[in-house]
C-alpha cells in the first residue's frame, strides 16, 4: 500500500505556487504600468482643433464687419464727392446760362438802344445843321444863341469863342448872310443824310448841305456844296451836336 503524502494547511503545492507567483507578477505589472497597459483610460474630452478652412475663415470673419464699413464709407465719401462734382459742374452751367443770358439780353438791349440812337441822332443833325451853319448879320446873337441850344461839350465852348471873335466881327463888317440847307432830292423824300455810326449815347451823321453866301465881298449869291460829318451825343436835353467837320 502506498503511502499517501499529507501536506499542512502552511504548505503549498508546487502548482498553486506557481499560480500564485504569476497572480503577483500580473498585480505588480497591473500597478506599474497602468492603464496603459491593460486599463482602459477614461475618455477626455478635448476641444476640436479647428480645420485649415474655418482657420481661413476666421480672420475673414472677424474682420467682415470693419471691412463693409470702411468700403460703405468709402462708397458714402465717393459718393458725395461725385455729387458734389456733379455740384459744382451744375453750378457753372448755370452761371455760364446766366451770363450767357445776361450777355445776350444787354448785347439785344444795346441794339435796341442803338436802333433808337440812329432815328433820333439823325433827327437830330438833320435839324441841327441848317441852324449851326446858318447866320444873318442883321440879328448876330439870336442866330449864334439859336446854334448853341444844339450843341454840347468843348465844342459848345468853341462855337461861343469862334463866332464871337471872328464869325461876327466879319459878318458885320461885310453884311454877310449865309443860309444853310440840307440837300433833298428834286422829286422830294428825305434829306441827303445818313447815320455812319450810332451806339446807345454816341453817333456820327454824314450830311450834304449846301450854303447860299451874300455880302458885299462877293458878286451875287454863291453856292457852296459841302458834305459835313456831324458827330452827336445824347444828353439829358437830348442829342446835341458835340463836333462839326467839313468833309
Amino acid at each position: 500500500m502506498a503511502n499517501s503524502t499529507v501536506r499542512g494547511p502552511g504548505v503549498a503545492s508546487p502548482g498553486r505556487r506557481s499560480m500564485a507567483a504569476a497572480a503577483r507578477a500580473a498585480a505588480r505589472r497591473t500597478e506599474r504600468v497602468g492603464p496603459e497597459a491593460g486599463t482602459a483610460a477614461p475618455d477626455v474630452i478635448k476641444p476640436e482643433a479647428p480645420d485649415d478652412a474655418s482657420q481661413a475663415r476666421r480672420p475673414d470673419d472677424q474682420q467682415a464687419g470693419p471691412v463693409l464699413c470702411a468700403d460703405d464709407s468709402v462708397a458714402v465719401a465717393a459718393r458725395g464727392r461725385r455729387r458734389g462734382r456733379i455740384c459744382a459742374v451744375l453750378a457753372v452751367l448755370v452761371a455760364a446760362m446766366l451770363v450767357a443770358v445776361g450777355v445776350l439780353g444787354s448785347t439785344y438791349g444795346d441794339g435796341r438802344r442803338a436802333d433808337g440812337a440812329r432815328v433820333q441822332a439823325l433827327a437830330a443833325a438833320t435839324q441841327a445843321a441848317p441852324i449851326v451853319l446858318s447866320y444873318d448879320y442883321r440879328r448876330l446873337e439870336k442866330d449864334f444863341a439859336a446854334a448853341r441850344d444844339h450843341l454840347t461839350g468843348k465844342f459848345r465852348d468853341e462855337y461861343r469863342r469862334t463866332t464871337t471873335t471872328v464869325v461876327a466881327p466879319t459878318a458885320a463888317k461885310y453884311h454877310g448872310v449865309v443860309k444853310a440847307t440840307v440837300v433833298k432830292p428834286p422829286a422830294g423824300g428825305a434829306p441827303a443824310a445818313s447815320v455812319v455810326s450810332a451806339s446807345p449815347d454816341k453817333a456820327v451823321v454824314l450830311l450834304f448841305v449846301n450854303q447860299v453866301t451874300t455880302s458885299t465881298q462877293v458878286t451875287g449869291p454863291r453856292v457852296d456844296l459841302n458834305r459835313v460829318r456831324m458827330t452827336l451825343t445824347r444828353t439829358d436835353a437830348g442829342w446835341k451836336v458835340s463836333a462839326v467837320d467839313a468833309l
